[in-house]
């Protein structure tokens, strides 16, 4: 256990701001907020400043993943954006989702509730500090974020802008709080605090979310890796097809919602791919294929069983050619992360079979994985994409970050 750093300290706070958090008023909250929203454009010098710090001292870092940890004037106008999104947004927090009058008269209510105290534990991009916030503060939770060391400069700079923002309007102290170190030991630490800490959210590489199960004895939603696909059907216009697959691998390669593998049906392979793989190769996109692909594009590598299981988060590619949209299925079913997948298709019927037969949080018909994501969905942000099965999947925003109670009324009654 680490004695320089008082996180236990840090899980206690929470805990108490929580219960004040959960009795805020919506009107409170949404000041905080948009002042929040505020507060990172006036502070756009420091915060780029900061961001500037870590990219230098991770120079070394794939383009990919520098452009993950990088901030700029128009992705901080996003974070800010997003902010006064989710204060526009209507408040879950009191929702009545079920109500029933039993015989004896009791009236017993099912409300939406805050979870309590959501630790975050996440890497490398730093909007997911801000997005964090935002949420938890407006679905009534104290919140723990924990950030990666390579972006611990622009982390501990948009927490620190956004915490004196918001207790200006009046959310307590504790309310907010930033893990300010990457020692793996306090991170340990904090994976054992269940008597203040309810969930835990762990987003990043599959290292770091088997790492964060294995120690955690508080439960953990898991955000996954993204091994996603794009299957093009043998009745898929060829043009949306081409664009699609082509934006899902190319316009943002090292986030989770980018394709690693594309599924194209045998009989517009021959058609299809070669026109395609020109695109990919002027983006600089690397392609390793089955051999019916290595046939059609002359000098693809040749995939590996590992490469249909690879989050490559780079300008990699992988391509089976499959002889059926079943084929295509049990692909993805077998070698996905159950996180985005998407059919291109002009057939109903083989539309509603994939949506049926992927198990994938977030199943697309005819438009790109890249919609993964809670801003794209109307959430404001998301504090993550969940690829659990209980409790939420998929982007999480403002309801998924609530449970409920039950609040039951009576005139006097006993149980005999």
């Amino acid at each position: 256990m680490s004695d320089a750093y008082p996180v236990s300290d840090q899980a206690k706070a929470a805990q108490a701001a929580s219960r004040v958090l959960a009795n805020l008023s919506t009107a409170v909250k949404d000041a905080a907020l948009r002042r929040m929203a505020d507060a990172l454009l006036s502070n756009s010098a420091l915060i780029l400043a900061e961001n500037e710090k870590d990219l230098i001292a991770n120079a070394t870092l794939s383009p990919s993943l520098l452009d993950r940890l990088r901030i700029t004037e128009n992705r901080l106008k996003l974070m800010a954006e997003s902010l006064s999104q989710v204060a526009s947004l209507r408040d879950p927090i009191g929702d009545v989702l079920d109500g029933r009058r039993r015989p004896n008269g009791l009236w017993i209510q099912k409300v939406r509730v805050p979870i309590g105290v959501i630790a975050i534990i996440y890497e490398s991009r730093p909007n997911v500090t801000s997005d964090c916030i935002g949420l938890c503060l407006k679905s009534g939770n104290a919140c723990i974020l924990r950030g990666g060391k390579e972006a611990i400069n622009t982390n501990r700079c948009i927490a620190r802008v956004l915490i004196d923002a918001a207790r200006v309007e009046g959310i307590p102290d504790g309310a907010i709080q930033f893990v300010d170190t990457p020692d793996r030991e306090v991170m340990a630490e904090m994976l054992r605090l269940d008597e203040y800490i309810d969930l835990v959210i762990p987003r990043g590489g599959e290292g770091l979310i088997r790492a964060v199960s294995a120690m955690s004895t508080i439960p953990v939603i898991k955000h996954y890796k993204g091994v996603c696909h794009v299957y093009v059907d043998e009745y898929a216009d060829l043009g949306i097809a081409e664009s699609i697959a082509y934006n899902a691998k190319v316009q943002r390669p090292g986030v989770c919602n980018a394709i690693e593998t594309l599924l194209v049906h045998s009989s517009v392979a021959g058609q299809f791919l070669p026109g395609l793989a020109a695109k990919y190769r002027e983006a600089g996109v690397e392609l390793r294929g089955c051999p019916v692909t290595q046939k059609l594009i002359p000098g693809v590598t040749a995939a590996t069983e590992d490469d249909w299981y690879e989050e490559y988060l780079d300008l990699i590619l992988a391509i089976r050619v499959v002889d059926s949209l079943d084929a295509a299925i049990e692909h993805i079913n077998h070698y996905g992360s159950h996180h985005s997948d998407s059919i291109v298709t002009a057939n109903h019927a083989n539309a509603v079979a994939f949506a049926r037969g992927v198990d994938s949080a977030c199943v697309f018909v005819n438009a790109s994985t890249r919609f993964t994501d809670g801003y794209e969905f109307g959430f404001g942000a998301e504090v993550g994409i969940s690829t659990n099965r209980l409790h939420a999947r998929g982007p999480m925003g403002l309801r998924e970050l609530t449970t409920y109670k039950y609040v039951i009324y009576g005139s006097g009654q006993i149980r005999e």
